[in-house]
This record gives C-alpha cells, structure tokens and sequence, in this order.
C-alpha cells in the first residue's frame, strides 16, 4: 500500500481513511453511545457558539498507538473537520500516566459524539502495542533481541486483526501471523505449518515437512514438532532428512502434556515442572541438535507465553531463538478518557479533572479524508 511505503519512508505524517477505510456508519452516530448524540444535538441547538477542548488521557507508562487512526476520524466525520484544532502525540511515542496525548478543539456539537470511539480507538492500539513493546523488551532480558511473532489471529475477531498488526508493529514485534495483520503497515503475513497439516500426513512430520519444501521452496524451512509429543526424536528425523535446508523447529507443547522425553529418563524428573515447553525440555532438544551436528537449526517456542514467562526463558539463558506470542498481546488494559477542560478559553471541567497543557503535543494540518 503506497500510504504504508510513504509513512515507514518518513514521506506522510499521518495515515488517513486509505488505510482505515470507516464504516460509513460512524456519520449518522451509529456506534457513538446514544447520550452523545442527544447532546450533540443539545449543543447545536443551544449552544451552538460554544467552544471546548477535548483532552484524552491514560493512566499506566505505555506506548501510544491509535493516533493516526482518531485523527483521520475526525477529519473524516466530524462537522467542518478543517475548522477543528487538533494537537497530537504520535504512534510509538512513550508516555506517561495522565499525560495529555490529543486534544481537540472546536463546537461539541462538531466532534463530541466521536468520543467514545476515540476513546476505543486509542485503548485498544495502545494496549496491543504496550503489550507487545513490553513481550518484546523481555525477549532481550539475556542481552540479546530475540524476533517475537505476533500470532494473535485465533484470539479475537478477525475484524480486528489489521489494527492489531499495525498496533504490534508500532509495539516492535518482528513479524505477524495473517496479511490482514500486515494490511496497514504495507507487508505479508508469514508462518509455516499447522499441527493440521500433519495429521493429514498421519503424524508423519518429513512426509508433511517434504510437502511443504515442495510447495513452498522459497520459505525457510520450519518445522513444527510437537504433534507426536516428542520433540526431540521429530527435530532428529527431520534434521536428518533436510540437513542444512532446515532452518528451525517450533516447539508449541500443551501446557497439560509431559513430552515424551522424561517419560523415557524418569530421573530427570522431580525437580522441575515437567509439562509444556519447559526450559529443561529446550536444553535438551539444543544439545541433540548440537550432538549431531545441527547447531544451524534454531528452536522457535509458542504457545501460552507471556511476558513474565519469556523474562523466566531468558534469565535463565534458555536457548530460545523466536518466541511466538498471541493472547497475552491481546489483553486490553489501557483504558482511555477523553475529558471537556476548557470553555471558551478557560477552564471547566469535572471535579478531579483539569486541563494539562502537554508541550510534547503537535499541531496536526487537517488532512481531506477519501
């Protein structure tokens, strides 16, 4: 998408409706809460000379995301958009709790009902984006930046996987699972084989890994080995099949599941949590590889990790080499409030609230939107 190309090109401030592309239905009020629309038109009525500022806030140490998007909202619904005055942070800027991020200015009757969806707008991005920043933070704790893949398609509803990848992008996350989740930010969705696929090759993990490579010959060779719960025995076997064309295993045990390899040495066991991708179990599957001359193979592990966890993997300098991550990005706790704090020129608002006057803010040029 060539507003995607221009922005990572540093050539667009801002992305606009070509990317977001509004359901036509946020005119007529449709998804703002009904008080809204009663005042809005209060104020039209009654007030219709009245100018406020609406000041948006948050209250944890974050990474913003949703900008962009709330702004070409206003620009593209509100009532003489170009007459508005918008000042802004930015997606990926770093910000603090109660830190005024966007403000807008003008008739409440112009922009008021778009503040629920603002709100929306601005809690979901920066939650994603903070959560994956975060993920991705912890997978440096040992020194070096392991690739994190957002794998988050299964977690939600699909409709909302394009503003997710675009919220895991600007968080950090190296690649994402489906093109929808890249769709914003103008790349491909990437990914390797399905436990489906081998089933359909009755467990066999090379016949299934030989269909792929014949298949797929441009990608980088990427097993997954758990569907027989034993890891280590399926990486060997498929090692040895492709040699130097494998290029890694993905590990994604059940949480609920002792892989086959303590079953087989017992007296490893008792001493640690023996179920799932555990360290132990990485350990071991790194050495066999080593052992047999396979040390170009990197181990890839999903399923269930978080950001405590992976901080747990890389303290103890587990050798991980991508972590594959997807519901725990998806968890929204940012909350957004966007507040009236100034009338006229002065101040009023609720009690507890007032105007923070923020100097990071930037003004924003109205932008026609399509």
């Amino acid at each position: 998408m060539k507003e995607i190309e221009q922005k990572l090109n540093g050539k667009i401030e801002r992305l606009t409706n070509k990317t977001f592309k509004f359901d036509d239905r946020i005119k007529d009020g449709w998804f703002s809460a009904v008080y809204f629309l009663k005042t809005k038109e209060i104020a039209a009525k009654k007030l219709p000379n009245n100018q406020v500022t609406m000041q948006f806030f948050q209250k944890n140490d974050a990474v913003l995301c949703g900008t962009d998007e709330a702004i070409a909202l206003l620009h593209k619904f509100a009532d003489n958009p170009e007459t508005l005055e918008i000042y802004s942070l930015k997606d990926g800027d770093k910000v603090r709790p109660y830190e005024s991020v966007l403000t807008v200015s003008g008739g409440y009757h112009q922009f008021g009902y778009l503040e629920g969806i603002i709100d929306g707008i601005l809690s979901r991005r920066t939650s994603v984006a903070t959560n994956v920043y975060n993920v991705v933070k912890a997978a440096r704790t040992s020194g070096k930046q392991k690739p994190v893949i957002f794998m988050g398609d299964r977690d939600d509803h699909y409709t909302q996987q394009a503003g997710d990848g675009y919220a895991a992008f600007i968080g950090g996350s190296t690649a994402q699972a489906t093109h929808a989740m890249n769709e914003w930010w103008g790349k491909e969705g990437m990914g390797t084989m399905p436990h489906a696929l081998i089933q359909m090759f009755r467990g066999d993990i090379v016949a299934a890994c030989k269909a792929y490579h014949e298949l797929f010959p441009e990608d980088d060779l990427a097993a997954l080995v758990d569907y027989n719960n034993d890891v280590i025995t399926d990486s060997l076997k498929v090692a040895h099949a492709f040699g130097s064309e494998l290029k890694s295993v993905r590990l994604d045990t059940s949480r609920t599941l002792v892989d086959k390899y303590f079953l087989r040495n017992h007296h490893l066991m008792g001493t640690f949590d023996p179920r799932g991708v555990n360290p132990e179990l990485i350990f071991a599957l790194r050495n066999a590889l080593d052992e047999e001359g396979f040390s170009h193979v990197k181990i890839m592990v999903s399923g269930g990790f978080t950001e405590k966890r992976i901080v747990e993997f890389e303290k103890l300098g587990v050798p991980v080499d991508m972590y594959g991550v997807g519901r725990s990005l998806l968890k929204l706790n940012i909350g957004f409030t966007g507040d009236n704090v100034l009338l006229n020129g002065t101040p009023e608002a609720k009690e507890g609230r007032r105007y923070r006057p923020n100097p990071r803010l930037e003004k924003v040029p109205y932008i026609k939107q399509n």
